[in-house]
């Protein structure tokens, strides 16, 4: 019973996103070339990107009620400003389920994102960064100019999925970001994502996945921090974090 379920999943999940993603995409391109002929190019980006984030919600409502994403927020932070969120990293999905951040965010994405036809030319459009693909100057620069512009910058430290319930080490690149603008940093855990796919597989298992927002970590908590020291202790944070979800809190 249990596979005659994930086969139902797989198959019902499958082919409702493609016959979505080809009513949808077109839609999203031709509302983006109106759009872009009539606003300027900050506004046209901010529709860009909101236009990516009702397309992952969409997807994220596909395989329900088999699926389930849960937004929790315990941060207590709506004040607007720009984020550096840095999130744990578990699934192919953990890239859609961002879209439930109430913010104007850009991803920093690996390269094999912007190599997938659909998905590639959406990271392209909304101005995703990577930064094996650009100079390490060129990368803080944009960042920075996001920030200001005041848009949120989310980060998978980890650097790949680590396709289990163990978290990668951190890579730095977030934390440097912080240390250069000043800007809060909000950890994100993800917890349930790991089998949805799991690593290697397209083959969904049916869960719940929870997103919890924690409370940011400010410019006058961690200015005396060093680079290693920060990086530790966000990644500290989000393992401790994810411990209690795991155990149901």
């Amino acid at each position: 019973m249990n596979y005659l379920k994930i086969y139902f999943l797989n198959l019902y999940s499958y082919v409702l996103f493609a016959i979505y993603s080809a009513v949808c995409i077109p839609l999203l391109v031709l509302f983006i070339a109106l759009m872009s002929l009539m606003l300027g190019h900050r506004r046209a980006m901010k529709l860009v990107r909101r236009a990516i984030a009702w397309w992952s919600r969409g997807i994220m409502l596909v395989p329900y009620p088999f699926v389930k994403v849960r937004y929790e927020n315990n941060s207590g932070d709506e004040t607007g400003e720009p984020y550096i969120f840095v999130c744990n990293h578990r699934s192919f999905s953990d890239g859609f389920l961002m879209a439930v951040l109430p913010v104007e965010g850009v991803q920093v994405v690996n390269i094999w994102p912007f190599r997938i036809p659909v998905i590639g030319f959406f990271a392209r459009l909304a101005g995703y960064l990577n930064i094996r693909m650009m100079q390490t100057e060129e990368f803080f620069e944009k960042a920075l100019g996001l920030l200001r512009d005041n848009v949120s910058i989310i980060f998978f430290p980890e650097g790949t999925r680590s396709g289990s319930r163990k978290m990668g080490n951190f890579h730095s690149s977030a934390f440097r970001l912080a240390l250069k603008s000043k800007a809060p940093i909000v950890p994100l855990c993800i917890s349930g994502s790991e089998n949805i796919p799991p690593k290697g597989s397209l083959l969904m298992r049916p869960g719940t996945i929870r997103v919890r927002r924690l409370q940011a970590i400010t410019w006058s908590e961690y200015n005396e921090w060093s680079l290693y020291t920060l990086k530790n202790k966000v990644r500290e944070i989000i393992g401790n974090e994810l411990a209690l979800m795991e155990q149901g809190a």
